[in-house]
């Protein structure tokens, strides 16, 4: 049985005392969360802050981004096992913001995920589509590429202890959300893109969220979905009440 995650991705938010703060609401009303795990995601500068305000809470750490080699001269870049030395546990790759704003290719999505996974770290691998993709009915067809593309040479080992991220690009900070059946209809096709290239066992087990819009009012519904198991969260994340009560939704 897959467990429900509802992961927080800060983004370039906050400043020290607001990302404490909001860890420390976090951390207080996570005992009341029983049906999901809880993920925050700060700016990488606020990490080890964050870290100590979740101590002895059930909220894990995670990182929005790192780069694949393990050291180097490679300036402003900051390395997987740098993520766990401040007690990190996963990291976000391929976010539709790093592909589309920064231009990040499936390939190096790819070698972000394999150096994550060497390094311990829980890599949550994000897809999505453009508005104008899915208007000409291409939303498949980009999801399978950009799975295929990020996961490439993967094992199956590799890949059942990582998480999948569907993102539409439109639904990201738009107000709009896809439909729960729009989003169903796309993590199926990812759990059968699983089955297909890897085997059943590992298309039950690797958990797949939603993302885009995602507020306590539509999580429910969302995340009552077969396919769906959770949620990363953007703007709600940034109040701890909101994304409690997205956790809280279920």
């Amino acid at each position: 049985m897959r467990r429900t995650l509802i992961a927080g991705n800060w983004k370039m938010n906050t400043d020290h005392a607001t990302a404490v703060a909001l860890a420390e609401g976090v951390a207080k009303g996570a005992g009341d969360v029983e049906n999901a795990d809880l993920l925050v995601c700060p700016p990488f500068i606020y990490l080890e802050s964050v870290n100590k305000a979740l101590a002895n809470s059930p909220v894990a750490l995670g990182a929005q981004n790192m780069y694949a080699q393990p050291n180097g001269a490679f300036t402003g870049e900051v390395s997987a096992s740098m993520l766990t030395d401040v007690g990190a546990e996963y990291v976000i790759l391929g976010h539709s913001e790093r592909r589309n704003i920064l231009g990040e290719t499936d390939a190096v999505v790819n070698e972000k995920t394999i150096a994550a996974l060497e390094a311990g770290l829980v890599p949550i691998v994000c897809v999505g589509e453009l508005l104008e993709q899915r208007e000409a009915g291409k939303t498949a067809e980009v999801i399978e590429e950009q799975f295929k593309g990020s996961l490439a040479g993967l094992s199956a080992e590799q890949v059942a202890k990582l998480v999948i991220a569907y993102e539409p690009v439109w639904a990201i900070g738009t107000g709009k959300v896809a439909t729960p059946e729009q989003a169903e209809e796309v993590h199926a096709g990812l759990r059968k893109l699983l089955a297909d290239s890897y085997n059943g066992e590992i298309a039950d087990t690797v958990r797949i969220l939603y993302g885009g819009s995602v507020k306590p009012s539509n999580a429910a519904e969302l995340m009552g979905q077969p396919n769906v198991d959770g949620a990363l969260v953007g703007g709600a994340s940034l109040k701890a009440e909101d994304f409690l009560g997205i956790a809280l939704a279920l």
